[in-house]
């Protein structure tokens, strides 16, 4: 079974940092290019950030300045690191693969909360 499983969620307040991790199984890791969304209630699903097999990243340009995806993998594991959190960065972060040649092949994590608040 193709296995996404986001962690790393939970309350910070404005200002602070937090390191999500996404633990990928069931896939050719190496073959994905790996990104995060996130959700608010009522609006559409946002990308945040991605990051292909050769390193390459991108980021949204809400938070390209503050967050900072990565890749390790011989752990089969992306990582998004998020400074200054700010209120509006709260949502349901998601964990995203896409097979590279092949974007039909994709998958969703269920999703880990990220909550920003005084």
């Amino acid at each position: 079974q193709v296995q996404l499983v986001e962690s790393g969620g939970g309350l910070v307040q404005p200002g602070g940092s937090l390191r999500l991790s996404c633990a990928v199984s069931g896939i050719t890791f190496s073959l994905y290019t790996m990104g995060w969304y996130r959700q608010v209630p009522g609006k559409e699903r946002e990308w945040v950030a991605l990051v292909t097999d050769t390193g390459y990243t991108a980021h949204a340009g809400s938070v390209k300045d503050r967050f900072s995806i990565s890749r390790d993998n011989a752990k089969n594991t992306i990582y998004l690191d998020m400074n200054a959190l700010k209120p509006e960065d709260t949502a349901v972060y998601y964990c995203n693969g896409r097979k590279i040649g092949d974007s039909r092949q994709e998958y969703w994590g269920q999703g880990t909360q990220v909550t920003v608040s005084s």
